[in-house]
């Protein structure tokens, strides 16, 4: 008896250190991002139209209707034979409104551009609620632009200004201001390349950097990448790399002091046996926490991308830490 005793309470306590550690999900998602409105957690990720699910404690989660029934009417006239299928949303609330910044891309192809719509609630069953598509914010085109519009992401500055970092392969990650709106390019432009790995002396001949997401944090701002390949079940080498600056606008380093604009990058998390690859993350403050959200390949479940929620914790010298 006492030895079944000693058991269960392991195995007690096993539950509780796995529960604190990791919140395991179960819901099919590519690319996801969350935000808070009052008790309900809402995460947008990667789907035909956008899709949305909500959750009251970041464990069950409920689909919610997709942000567009329809194709933006724009979407089109990028990509031709575009099915509705948006890539890589990035949700975030200032002024008082919802932004929700979209990719429209023809696969493997920089054709594509970056879309904005807007809410004043995420509450589906609200009568005000209502998503209003602004139309396009960035455009790159073959043979034109060395860079590729998807993967964005808003960060507002420590003087409320607002930049948009995106970028997928080829020149790497770009950020540039906005205007006081959230809609379009400030004028004069002020473009940087802040993250990039092509013809990079640390790169090892790769390219293949996408997915920026800045977290301002210690007085700095933390710019996540994810490295190599998403979306190939078992051979997908995804992984989630960091550095930070002091300014939003970079240089951002590495812990060796590496320029990530000149492939440098710390090694935050990478596949292993349970998960064959990670990557395409956000990081969020909810109720005095910081968490990672990102995807990873299942490997009990055929490769089956799923939700991750983990608690981000940060060592002495201010690094993040799994």
């Amino acid at each position: 008896m006492k030895l079944y005793t000693k058991i269960k309470a392991l195995f007690f306590f096993f539950l509780v250190l796995t529960s604190a550690s990791a919140l395991a999900q179960d819901i099919a998602v590519h690319d996801p991002v969350m935000i808070k409105q009052k008790d309900t957690y809402y995460l947008f990720c990667t789907g035909k139209g956008i899709n949305v699910f909500s959750s009251k404690d970041l464990k069950n989660w409920k689909q919610e209707p997709a942000v567009f029934k329809e194709k933006p009417s724009w979407a089109t006239k990028v990509v031709p034979d575009f099915k509705n299928h948006i890539w890589a949303p990035d949700i975030s609330f200032h002024n008082n409104t919802y932004y929700l910044y979209y990719s429209v891309s023809a696969f493997g192809k920089n054709t594509s551009a970056i879309g904005v719509a807007t809410n004043t609630t995420l509450n589906s069953e609200d009568n005000n609620y209502k998503w209003i598509d602004h139309g396009i914010v960035i455009q790159s085109h073959p043979n034109r632009d060395e860079w590729n519009a998807i993967d964005p992401n808003l960060i507002i500055d420590e003087n409320n200004t607002a930049w948009l970092s995106f970028g997928s392969f080829w020149d790497g990650i770009k950020l540039f201001k906005l205007n006081p709106d959230l809609k379009s390019i400030a004028e004069p432009q002020e473009w940087y390349t802040i993250a990039k790995r092509r013809n990079t002396a640390l790169s090892a001949a790769s390219s293949a950097i996408e997915a920026p997401f800045i977290f301002r944090k210690n007085d700095y701002y933390y710019l996540f990448t994810s490295w190599d390949l998403c979306c190939k079940g078992k051979e997908s080498t995804y992984k989630i790399v960091v550095g930070r600056s002091k300014k939003v606008t970079g240089p951002y380093e590495d812990k060796d002091g590496n320029l990530l604009s000149q492939g440098g990058g710390t090694l935050l998390l990478k596949g292993d046996e349970n998960y064959y690859g990670v990557g395409h993350n956000s990081v969020y403050t909810f109720d005095g926490k910081d968490y990672i959200i990102y995807h990873g390949y299942d490997a009990k479940q055929n490769s089956k991308s799923v939700l991750q929620v983990k608690q981000l914790q940060w060592d002495k010298d201010l690094w993040p830490t799994l």
